[in-house]
Order: C-alpha cells, then sequence, then structure tokens
C-alpha cells in the first residue's frame, strides 16, 4: 500500500491494457531503448532522440480527483537510471526556445512522489511553448474529464519524428509531431489526437491504427486491428490560457 491507503504499483505492466506494453516495429527507433517503470506510468525511452517514445497511463477517476488536489511544484531532472550519453540534461533545454513539454502530465499524477517523476527528463520533449500551454493543455484537461467519467482510461502519449529534416536542442531530438491515444475499457473503443509541434497546430482526431501506421509503434498489442478500428468519440478541444498546472 502506498501512504495514501492507494495499492502500490509494482510493475510497469500495470499501465498497459492487458499488461502488454506497445511494441516497436520500425527498426529506426528500436535500438538504445529502455522500459522505466514509475509508480503511476511508464516511459520507454530513446537513447537516440533524448526522449520517450512513449509514455504509458491507467488513468483512474480516483487518481484525476487526488491530482487536482495538488498545486505545481516543478522539479526537473536528468534521469540517472539512464547512461549520460543517452539521455536528456537540463542544460540540452536551456535558452533553446522550447517548452519542457510532458509527455505522462504532471496534472495527472495523485501524489507528490508521482508528480516528481512526471518531471523527470525522460518523459519530456521539447515542445513549442505556446502548443504546450494552449492546445496540449486543453487535450490534457479534456482526458482527465474523460477518465472521471469513464471511470478508467488507458492513455499513451508520445512524440513523432517525421521526415528528415528535424533539428535537435542540445543533444535531444525536436518532434515534429505529438500524439495522445485514448482508449475506454468501457466503451471498448479508442482513439488519438495527433497534432503538429507548431504553434498554429490543430486538434486531429486519427483512428489508433491510422497513428500506429505514421509512427511504426504498435501501441495497443492486447487488441486485434478490428478492436483498435472502434472509434472512440473525443470531445472538441478549448484552448486552455496556460494557467494550468498540467503541462
Amino acid at each position: 500500500m502506498q501512504a495514501d491507503g492507494r495499492p502500490a504499483r509494482e510493475s510497469c505492466a500495470d499501465h498497459y491494457l492487458d499488461g502488454r506494453a506497445p511494441e516497436i516495429q520500425n527498426p529506426k527507433l528500436a535500438p538504445a531503448t529502455r522500459e522505466l517503470c514509475f509508480s503511476v506510468f511508464s516511459v520507454m525511452h530513446s537513447g537516440l532522440t533524448r526522449t520517450p517514445l512513449w509514455s504509458a497511463e491507467h488513468l483512474e477517476a480516483q487518481e484525476v480527483a487526488d491530482a487536482q488536489q495538488l498545486t505545481r511544484e516543478n522539479s526537473f531532472h536528468a534521469e540517472q537510471r539512464l547512461p549520460a550519453d543517452q539521455r536528456a540534461e537540463l542544460a540540452d533545454y536551456a535558452r533553446s526556445g522550447f517548452d519542457r513539454g510532458h509527455m505522462a502530465p504532471n496534472g495527472d499524477m495523485p501524489d507528490r512522489e508521482s508528480q516528481r517523476d512526471s518531471f523527470s527528463l525522460a518523459n519530456i520533449v521539447p515542445q513549442d511553448g505556446e502548443n504546450n500551454r494552449h492546445l496540449w493543455a486543453g487535450i490534457e484537461g479534456v482526458v482527465r474529464k474523460m477518465a472521471k467519467k469513464e471511470g478508467d482510461l488507458y492513455v499513451v502519449t508520445g512524440p513523432a519524428f517525421l521526415g528528415s529534416n528535424l533539428r535537435k536542442v542540445g543533444n535531444v531530438l525536436v518532434p515534429t509531431h505529438l500524439y495522445k491515444l485514448v482508449y475506454s475499457p468501457r466503451q471498448k473503443a479508442g482513439a488519438a489526437w495527433f497534432v503538429e509541434n507548431t504553434a498554429d497546430a490543430k486538434a486531429n482526431v486519427i483512428p489508433i491504427p491510422e497513428l500506429e501506421r505514421i509512427i511504426g509503434i504498435n501501441l495497443l498489442p492486447a487488441l486485434s486491428e478490428e478492436e483498435k478500428g472502434r472509434m472512440l468519440k473525443l470531445p472538441n478541444i478549448r484552448q486552455n490560457n496556460g494557467d494550468r498546472r498540467n503541462s
């Protein structure tokens, strides 16, 4: 048990649908990957990009309620479990012009331990600041509302690195796009937002199989292609005013 009486999660498998982690299908993404387990989310970290390839959560209504009682305490830090030549450092982001964008959001974290975990740079990507504080914050807020309504959701969030004209901040690769997959066990349906990492990005909703083809990762291997194709209706996104603690 954790200090607040909630059962402890003991492995990464607790964060995945039916305990099955996403599977990398694009061989270019596979080298120097390492799974990291945190208390309420898991990360597949890439030593090539020095970012997560995904962050996975089993987001439950009670955790969302607990998270809403916490204030934000910034604690960005390098992930010491990663080799020094594969991890991001705070210096990589200094004066970069990009936000340090959470994949598993700080605003989902139900206690101080998990909140600090979310500030590990293993859970962070270089994100356009306007995108992070407005459109993306709106998406994160909607997902929390959905979790409270549905009871629980499986959420997988990550970057995409598309094309050959990629840039870096320090040693960290800047994603061209971001995605957030949401699957409802109650409705047995899912969908994903797929957005450009730009200030004027739109909240595009696509089926899970389409997202998987784009990024080269089987995000929900526990499901068949037919099951993945059952579309979950995602709410319209209102852009946030940027004063929340979630991103």
